[in-house]
């Protein structure tokens, strides 16, 4: 039942992307028609993931849908975005419109990076088989300790997610994507992880409708050395925001904002951190293990005091584990049944 379910909200979001890119070809470009042409669909998209209820189902489907897809839509009534590319044909506009892709030009370097991308994302596939085999354990393990595996579980699924989908993407659109991670455990400061490293795609969907609309709006208040702190902070609120729709989707209650409380925490961390630099310059930087260090730190203590206690009362890691167990006996069965036989 939740995979026909799955099926229809995937089928109905097609559909939807369908009647936005025949819409578009006949309605001007950039003015409000075409936003009122595209505002049904992004409340159905909202909508979407209240028909699933497997977390993994849910996670994906409101982080593409609700989240990725209605933020190009919106970008695409104005003309703008990934959407907007001229002459982009049905099944490559539904595909960058429903899945975490951006498509961009094959470089020579390319095919390097393909390789390396396969022996690093095997080493990472292997690294989450473990830790999945580690929470057989978990009664043997310090609470403090799941959760830090939690964080690198969260981590290590949707990069392997989203590298699933990009390949799909590859595969059916014959086009080289843009990376989604540039593994954020690398990090030297919090700017660095939140806008070069950690989950790029929400990065490149967050600026142009937010981070730039609020830079423009404040250089005409504080002017233009300082107008990138308001945007700053208006960005991680509205992240924040997203997140805690998702996590609505996850167990449908009432929010109590300790996401939210998150992403203000480390937007006003960022501000700090920009205001400090354009105040000493070049003139002192951290070492970089001293930096990745501190990055690495922050993230996982916050995230614990504020992210994953909501996490942990909507039960989505036991019901998780629990999905991931049944696809588990799944597999082992049809794999003796085919033994058998």
């Amino acid at each position: 039942g939740e995979i026909t379910n799955f099926i229809k909200v995937w089928l109905t979001a097609y559909a939807s992307l369908s009647y936005c890119y025949f819409s578009a070809k006949v309605l001007p470009k950039g003015g409000a028609a075409r936003l009122a042409a595209f505002l049904p669909v992004v409340c159905l998209f909202l909508l979407l993931p209240l028909q699933l209820h497997s977390v993994h189902l849910i996670g994906t489907t409101g982080f593409f849908l609700a989240w990725l897809s209605t933020f190009k839509l919106l970008l695409f009534a104005f003309d703008k975005g990934p959407l907007s590319t001229p002459l982009i044909s049905l099944p490559r506009f539904i595909a960058v419109a429903s899945l975490p892709i951006v498509l961009q030009q094959k470089s020579k370097s390319q095919g390097k990076l393909n390789q390396k991308s396969f022996l690093n994302y095997a080493i990472k596939a292997v690294l989450f088989a473990l830790i999945i085999k580690t929470y057989d354990y978990e009664d043997r393990i310090h609470r403090r300790i799941i959760v830090v595996l939690y964080c690198f579980h969260i981590y290590l699924c949707l990069e392997i997610m989203l590298a699933v989908a990009a390949a799909a993407a590859r595969w059916l659109l014959s086009a080289e994507l843009e990376p989604q991670f540039n593994e954020p455990y690398l990090s030297t400061s919090l700017q660095d992880f939140w806008g070069r490293r950690w989950n790029l795609m929400v990065t490149r969907m967050l600026r142009p409708t937010v981070y730039f609309p609020v830079l423009d709006w404040s250089t005409g208040i504080v002017g233009r050395d300082w107008a990138q702190l308001p945007a700053v902070m208006s960005t991680f609120v509205v992240s924040g925001m997203m997140h805690e729709l998702i996590f609505y989707y996850f167990g449908r209650v009432r929010p109590t904002w300790e996401i939210t409380w998150f992403f203000v925490l480390h937007g006003a961390c960022v501000v700090v951190e920009i205001a400090v630099k354009k105040a000493v310059g070049c003139r002192w930087r951290l070492p970089r293990f001293v930096g990745t260090a501190m990055t690495a730190g922050f993230v996982f203590s916050t995230g614990m005091w504020l992210f994953f206690p909501q996490f942990l009362r909507c039960k989505a890691d036991e019901r998780g584990l629990a999905e991931i167990a049944a696809a588990g006996a799944f597999v082992k069965d049809v794999v003796r049944a085919m033994v058998n036989s």
